[in-house]
């Protein structure tokens, strides 16, 4: 299968997910990317009932009002029941790097407004360790801070390369940052947002998924802990995966 084939197959398990565990009165917080385009269309084509969306970036809101589906306000108060979003490496403990779209600090904030995360990706973004993969490690930074953080980073032992001609829905840059040691990613999550001018870095590892489906040539893995297993159960049989991975 391609890639987008694959893609378009995970979208589709997360949409069965989705409409077992949400109800037309509940709100679903979107992330950013090209799985996600496929997760938005696929909401669509079986016509999902919902009160609304948290959308992580303008892209994904343009795309959701299309389809119909309120765009709401994120300082509401409100709680999304579930964060469905894509990512461009996850490790074997659960572990995410996002930000390849350059929206990973507004999908950090939808995904802690949300009960739960399910993760979207395709075999070709699971690694053993985080940083072992083809993605840079984005980090985004407010412009007059830039030197400064790239100092510090480099400091840290990572190799800082600034993303031409890219602006974040928040008007900042991205660092794309190679060579750090992530075998630690909690650690080195928090030391670079601890960086005075760092806003946010693509390391999720404190906002790890409940639920990761990973699309493979054979169908769709469920990759989740025994405790998330035991709390859903029933939900897992409204989706057709091929197989179950259970996550310490």
């Amino acid at each position: 299968m391609s890639q987008d084939q694959l893609k378009q197959q995970v979208a589709t398990v997360a949409v069965e997910l989705v409409q077992a565990w949400l109800g037309p009165d509940d709100i679903l917080g979107v992330g950013t990317g090209s799985t996600v385009n496929f997760f938005i269309d696929e909401l669509e084509k079986q016509r999902v009932r919902l009160r609304g969306a948290f959308s992580s970036s303008d892209a994904s809101t343009r795309a959701l009002k299309e389809i119909g589906i309120e765009v709401l306000d994120s300082n509401s108060g409100e709680r999304a029941v579930l964060y469905v979003d894509g990512a461009d490496e996850v490790d074997t403990e659960g572990a995410l790097i996002k930000g390849a779209g350059g929206a990973h600090t507004r999908e950090k904030i939808v995904a802690s407004l949300s009960e739960s995360f399910i993760c979207l990706v395709d075999e070709s973004k699971v690694v053993e360790r985080l940083g072992l993969g083809d993605f840079p490690l984005p980090v985004e930074v407010i412009p007059m801070a830039k030197a400064l953080v790239e100092a510090q980073i480099a400091q840290l032992g990572g190799v800082p390369l600034e993303r031409e001609g890219f602006r974040t829905d928040n008007g900042n840059l991205i660092l794309d940052v190679e060579e750090l040691d992530l075998s630690d990613p909690e650690s080195v999550e928090r030391r670079l947002n601890n960086i005075p001018g760092v806003v946010e870095n693509g390391i999720f590892s404190g906002s790890r998924p409940s639920v990761t489906l990973v699309g493979h040539d054979c169908g769709v893995e469920l990759r989740c802990t025994e405790s998330i297993r035991q709390r859903h159960a029933s939900k897992w049989n409204a989706i057709d995966v091929c197989c179950e991975t259970l996550l310490n």
